[in-house]
């Protein structure tokens, strides 16, 4: 059995369901990436780095082309996001990053950004249903993902509204697709996006909205 084999394999069996290593460890390290985000750490980006590599194998598993392009998508958000805070980003005086607000253009570009990836990309995976199972779904929660992050990387407010929205979708789609851990974790997500924006929204109240992201954060 090669690394692969073992990271797709069988680590328990829940409520009928296998468990397989990739989703439980790959969703853990979402969840920590995600904790990190909430508390403003640089540290949030290898951390989601990871969660995206070893969620690959988890998703090929599963046949969902969009969880897997999701999460090629989430590396390279990631490399993206890690440059912005750490080089682009501007920290508060503990070493955090700054937060606020989008201006309105910004949350028509998100918001459009998402209206028509999804279009784009489940027009893809219907073309071409080898790519998922589950086509609409799929591209919603495949777009939604790359529209929090990008957000994220850039310390707005709504990427926690982002990440409500595909996790509304997320929980039912990964239980319907055998990946149980993953339902659980989105559960999961759903408690910390939550507390996470509400602790984003009360710190944006000191940052002017349409401040941009300046300086080094340590």
């Amino acid at each position: 059995m090669n690394a692969l084999d073992q990271l797709n394999s069988t680590a328990f069996t829940a409520f009928g369901q296998d468990v397989i290593w990739s989703d439980m460890t790959g969703n853990l390290a979402g969840l920590l990436a995600l904790a990190l985000g909430w508390r403003r750490s640089v540290a949030t980006w290898p951390v989601q780095l990871l969660s995206g590599l070893i969620l690959v194998a988890a998703y090929a598993s599963a046949q969902l082309g969009g969880g897997v392009g999701k999460q090629l998508l989430v590396i390279s958000v990631a490399l993206w996001g890690w440059r912005q805070w750490h080089q682009g980003g501007h920290a508060s005086p503990d070493g955090q990053i700054e937060v606020r607000f989008a201006t309105w253009r910004e949350r028509a570009g998100l918001a459009a950004g998402a209206v028509l990836g999804t279009l784009a990309v489940g027009g893809l995976f219907t073309a071409f249903p080898s790519l998922s199972w589950n086509a609409w779904p799929d591209a919603y929660i495949f777009t939604g993902t790359l529209v929090a992050m990008v957000a994220q990387a850039r310390g707005l407010v709504e990427f926690w509204i982002a990440w409500l929205l595909v996790d509304l979708v997320g929980v039912p789609l990964a239980f319907s697709s055998g990946l149980p851990f993953s339902g659980l974790v989105y559960v999961i997500y759903l408690v910390l996006v939550l507390w996470g924006m509400r602790d984003w929204w009360l710190r944006s109240r000191h940052t002017p909205a349409g401040t941009a992201l300046e300086g080094a954060a340590a």
